[in-house]
């Protein structure tokens, strides 16, 4: 009698890895929660290149300035050129694997190696997107390689949109007091948001204008525990949330609101480049990034693949996916992320 059989390595079940991944690396991925096809989402996802091509070139239309004409006065000669900046995301294919020792060693432990290469892949892409984007809109840009910048090159924060705690550079910056993250900050970024040209736009969220912002949680430890007799702090402000925004992916996990921004903890918001006792928090906007996704991939889709080596005693398990992240830049200015550097006591 013969019988059918379908192992661990058959192609049914690798289509299953793959959507099993896939759907819990979502739910553990910060960026992935502000990722949308909406020009309006913070991180704006662009599908130019499911059909071929490594690059997606965009641009930003800037507001006209001119005062026009009253009345009957002469419009011809005073027409106003359009002033249009351009950016770009390059694509590009990022791939990991586990590989067993053998048979042998696996029969020493008591778990599945093929389970722990799943677990273990998802926890590393969840990571590394999360480390990416946060290394790109935080503007670190170097002792980086390509790997964790979103695929390509990463641009400093310029000077309209960074914001230093007490102080008029990072360098100057240290765990004291005096450098610590506070309610303070988020107002003078919020200033900057709204003032400058061109100003950030805010995410529409059921109607409401909300920015968001990324705190590293020794950030979040200094804004926690900030006392003063003269200003507010966030003790005394609203923790709470507004139940009927939960649902929205600009709070879902956030630590609550102040002032207009939705305030979210990771631990991957980075250290400055060069001063190991900075942190940079960000606010952002719509558009602060884009994302980019290859034919056959997407915000939920990347492939999956094992493979047999050494006559069936080791198993090889791979995921990959082909992208591009980055943060948007026109004309050598940042379009939607402040900078926020503060000691990291």
């Amino acid at each position: 009698m013969s019988t059918s059989e379908y192992s661990v390595n058959h192609a049914m079940a690798r289509q299953e890895w793959s959507a099993t991944l896939m759907k819990e690396m979502l739910e553990d991925t910060y960026c992935f929660r502000f990722m949308g096809t909406s020009a309006s989402a913070p991180i704006h996802i662009k599908n130019e290149l499911k059909e071929s091509g490594y690059k997606v070139t965009f641009g930003l239309r800037m507001q006209l300035s001119g005062k026009g004409r009253i009345g009957d006065a002469t419009l011809e000669g005073h027409e106003e050129a359009l002033t249009i900046y351009t950016d770009s995301v390059i694509i590009d294919q990022l791939r990991h694997a586990v590989r067993t020792h053998g048979r042998a060693s696996e029969q020493r432990v008591p778990f599945s190696t093929r389970e722990e290469a799943k677990d273990g892949l998802k926890d590393w892409w969840s990571r590394r997107m999360d480390v990416s984007w946060l290394n790109q809109i935080c503007g670190i840009d170097s002792g980086q390689s390509l790997e964790y910048t979103g695929l390509q090159a990463v641009s400093a924060p310029d000077s309209d949109h960074h914001i230093f705690s007490g102080e008029d550079s990072e360098a100057s910056l240290s765990d004291s007091a005096n450098n610590q993250f506070t309610l303070t900050l988020i107002d003078e970024a919020i200033e900057k948001a709204k003032t400058l040209d061109p100003l950030i736009r805010a995410i529409n969220v059921k109607g409401s204008k909300k920015f968001v912002m990324m705190l590293h949680p020794n950030q979040v430890k200094d804004l926690r525990t900030e006392y003063s007799t003269s200003k507010i702090t966030w003790f005394d402000t609203q923790r709470a949330l507004v139940e009927g925004e939960k649902e929205s992916g600009i709070y879902n996990g956030s630590l609550g609101e102040y002032n207009g921004v939705v305030l979210h903890e990771s631990e991957n918001v980075p250290l400055a480049p060069n001063n190991s006792q900075v942190r940079r928090a960000v606010l952002f906007g719509a558009q602060s990034a884009v994302c980019a996704f290859g034919k056959g991939y997407s915000k939920g889709s990347m492939n999956w693949v094992e493979e047999l080596f050494d006559y069936e005693n080791q198993l090889g398990v791979s995921s990959g996916c082909i992208m591009g992240l980055k943060k948007t830049r026109f004309n050598n200015k940042d379009l939607a992320t402040i900078v926020v550097s503060t000691g990291a006591g």
